[in-house]
């Protein structure tokens, strides 16, 4: 008899642990009893029935999925490595359980072809320059595939997109190419301006004979500036005007 009383005590401890179960506050319970889904349970304090309930735990909480580089041809024939990260999160637990054998691994597959159907249907440019729009793109399919297992797929975004050596060089080429456009186009534009400002110019001294000589007053007084050895002469300009009217004179 003194022997009995504890192994019952043994027992007893061991069914009350299996039959209780303590879920986090972002932990939900899928209950199945003898094989049959009868609900989904917590957070809190969940009482089972041992040998008959069984109890799966799904986590609520968003999951980063880092989907590895996958090789692809783009529509302009270009071998590039893409990779991506993925955002989702359980919504429905008792779907996430029963519709699919294992929702991480499904939708690790799924963001994979997805990735690389997505990506070969573009070209080398687009991807470079229209990330945003390849992401809402890789967003919606996946989602929309993923919503049958209780998935919410929240974002994707691309992370790395490795080009060829060649690839690389050729689009450092251009860029180069591209900057020295723009620096001509600019030099040039800074050239026509300066000749707008210097014909206006020309013609407000034209316009008035004593801008001249204040001009040629300050250009006096500009040259002489600083240590220098020019040495001017100032002729007025009234002196040469005569020489000046006798040689446009027919």
């Amino acid at each position: 008899m003194g022997f009995f009383i504890p192994v019952l005590v043994f027992a007893a401890i061991v069914i009350i642990g299996s039959a209780v179960r303590v879920l986090k506050e972002y932990e939900r319970g899928v209950i199945f009893r003898l094989g049959r889904v009868i609900g989904v349970k917590g957070p809190g304090i969940i009482l089972l029935w041992p040998m008959i309930d069984r109890m799966v735990k799904v986590s609520l909480r968003t999951v980063v999925l880092d989907v590895p580089a996958q090789d692809v041809i783009t529509r302009d024939n270009v071998s590039i490595k893409v990779n991506a990260v993925i955002y989702f999160r359980v919504l429905e637990p008792r779907g996430a359980i029963v519709e699919v054998e294992d929702y991480l691994y499904a939708t690790s597959q799924l963001a994979q072809t997805t990735l690389r159907s997505v990506c070969g249907q573009g070209e080398i440019d687009e991807l470079l320059s229209a990330r945003e729009k390849i992401n809402r793109e890789l967003q919606e399919i996946l989602d929309r595939h993923t919503e049958p297992w209780g998935i919410k797929v929240s974002a994707v975004e691309l992370k790395q997109i490795d080009l060829p050596t060649e690839m690389q060089r050729a689009m450092a080429r251009q860029a180069e190419a591209e900057r020295e456009r723009r620096a001509k186009v600019i030099a040039a534009e800074g050239e026509y301006q300066a000749a707008e400002k210097l014909t206006m110019a020309a013609k407000t001294l034209g316009a008035e004979p004593s801008a001249i000589q204040l001009r040629y007053l300050q250009t006096l007084v500009e040259v002489s500036a600083g240590n220098t050895t020019t040495i001017l002469f100032p002729v007025p300009i009234d002196l040469l005007k005569a020489f000046l009217d006798r040689k446009e004179a027919p």
